[in-house]
C-alpha cells in the first residue's frame, strides 16, 4: 500500500470511482450517482481534462480523463 501523496489536500476532492477498490458498493447517495461525504478522492493535480487522483481508502494513484472541454484524440 502506498503512502498518501505529499499533495493530498481534503480541500481538494473529487467524486470518481477508483479503479483499484470497491469501496463505494452499498452506500446508497454513491449508487444513485449523488456526492458522498465518505467516499471521494484526492484530486493531486490535473493536466486539461485529465485528473491526477488517490483514492484514501487503498492509495491506489491513477489518471482519469475527463474529457471535459477537452479536443484531444484518445491515446
Amino acid at each position: 500500500m502506498l503512502p498518501l501523496d505529499p499533495q493530498a489536500d481534503i480541500g481538494r476532492r473529487a467524486w470518481v470511482d477508483c479503479p483499484e477498490c470497491d469501496d463505494r458498493r452499498g452506500c446508497a447517495p454513491c449508487e444513485e450517482g449523488r456526492t458522498c461525504h465518505g467516499h471521494w478522492r484526492y484530486l493531486l493535480s490535473n493536466t486539461g481534462s485529465r485528473l491526477h487522483l488517490q483514492c484514501p481508502s487503498c492509495t491506489h494513484v491513477w489518471t482519469h480523463e475527463t474529457y471535459f472541454g477537452a479536443t484531444r484524440s484518445p491515446e
